[in-house]
């Protein structure tokens, strides 16, 4: 599924399926974008995710074949449904500001209403302020939740 857009430039957002060297550096150089990461993606790590059923990774491309940003929408099947989660929404600094984090999210949510969801859920840090507000003007709710991990 692709989606073109023309915000400032032609964008392209496509699901990235086989390895290629240029998009496994440009996401290792978004990863950290997001926050503190604590490794480096490996290759063997980024081709476990690009062939995993459950894992679609998309990336936005403007009309020079610029990686300006990314996305990951985890799905699974469990008794009460399927489930779809976006996860690693990010937007290279040098491309923000110019509606490509919109253009994401509103591909996340279409893609997850074709695949039959019902709903898409996503967490984000507080401290990102610009990234909560897109989600709030994109429809998502802030839900009261606790949110608990356990550190292996």
């Amino acid at each position: 599924m692709a989606l073109v857009s023309a915000y400032i430039f032609k964008m392209t957002i496509r699901e990235i399926r086989r390895f290629n060297r240029k998009v496994f550096e440009t996401v290792n150089k978004l990863l950290p974008q997001l926050g503190p990461v604590r490794e480096a993606l490996t290759e063997k790590r980024f081709r476990e995710i690009i062939l995993s059923a459950g894992s679609h990774l998309f990336v936005a491309e403007t009309d020079r074949k610029e990686i300006a940003g990314m996305l990951t929408i985890g799905t699974y099947d469990i008794p009460s449904g399927k489930k779809f989660w976006v996860e690693d929404v990010v937007v290279d600094e040098a491309h923000r500001g110019k509606g490509i984090g919109k253009e994401l999210i509103l591909f996340a949510i279409n893609y997850s209403r074709s695949a039959g969801g019902k709903s898409v859920e996503l967490t984000s840090r507080p401290s990102r302020i610009e990234a909560n507000e897109l989600y709030r003007n994109a429809g998502f709710i802030l839900r009261e939740t606790n949110v608990y991990r356990y550190e292996l």
